[in-house]
């Protein structure tokens, strides 16, 4: 099984870098969109779609909601800034309210817990989160700034691992993830802020946000980074499902690889705009 994620992983890696090097922005938008409509089929199993055709029409929604905000937004042609910070704006609402779900499990359920209620909550975290992902590229500094995201959401999780392991006893959320500790979530946000203090130093010309503004936009990264890897763990847990997935051997589904990332996506994104940066 260790070995299976580690060739997994340094897969994913290559690919990934392979992508930003050589794709544009449009071509790399659309391997984005391709990871996330599979992930879309993945969330329509945890949304209670057992069917194929059940979980295309959630696919095809999923799409047909990329297209509509990447047309109103001007994502390809010229981009609207205020539709996007409208968008990013009422993805960040959208997390906060998770928040409180998150925090109220399993009571919260009552809320959520209906096939079309989580069905709305899929389209909500994956929609705006390929965007995000895909407006960062069309920066001029965009492929840093995806790595410097994917990097916040990694230190992050080993940061918490390592940490948790260590000192972990008091529990972060027992109802939805019981190996998540609390000294494990300060972990992993030490590790973006001092992560984004070295990037901060080292960054080529100096980063155009003062150190401060950097290091807030790591920490809300980060917390967004946990925030969605708990969403998941607690659909995971209402479904009754271990992983939302086996196309990764060894890491489950794409979902699982990719929950923080759709939370922290979105929230750095308007993190970006709110600094200063752009």
């Amino acid at each position: 099984m260790l070995k299976q994620r580690i060739i997994t992983a340094v897969l994913i890696v290559l690919a990934l870098f392979a992508a930003l090097a050589y794709l544009s922005v449009p071509a790399l938008s659309g391997v984005f969109a391709l990871a996330v409509l599979m992930a879309a089929w993945e969330w329509a199993n945890l949304s209670g779609f057992a069917s194929r055709t059940g979980r295309s029409i959630y696919v095809a929604v999923c799409a047909l909601g990329m297209a509509l905000l990447a047309w109103q937004s001007g994502l390809y042609a010229e981009q609207n800034f205020l539709v996007l910070r409208e968008i990013f704006i009422a993805a960040c609402l959208w997390w906060a309210i998770a928040l409180l779900w998150v925090k109220a499990y399993p009571l919260s359920s009552g809320l959520w817990g209906s096939k079309g209620a989580r069905s709305v909550m899929g389209l909500l975290v994956l929609v705006p989160a390929w965007l995000a992902l895909s407006y960062l590229r069309s920066l001029p500094e965009g492929v840093y700034l995806i790595l410097v995201v994917i990097g916040l959401v990694v230190a992050a999780d080993v940061g918490a691992y390592f940490t948790g392991r260590a000192f972990g006893k008091a529990k972060l959320a027992p109802a939805v993830s019981p190996g998540k500790s609390w000294a494990g979530f300060w972990g992993g946000l030490a590790s973006c802020l001092t992560l984004m203090a070295v990037l901060w130093r080292i960054w080529p010309d100096g980063m155009p946000i003062s150190l401060p503004a950097a290091l807030g936009l790591a920490l809300v990264t980060g917390l967004a980074s946990v925030l969605g890897d708990l969403l998941e763990s607690m659909i995971k847990r209402h479904r009754g499902i271990k992983d939302s997935g086996n196309l990764l051997p060894g890491h489950g589904g794409i979902m699982d690889r990719i929950d923080s990332i759709t939370a922290a996506a979105p929230v750095f994104a308007l993190g970006l705009i709110v600094a200063g940066w752009v």
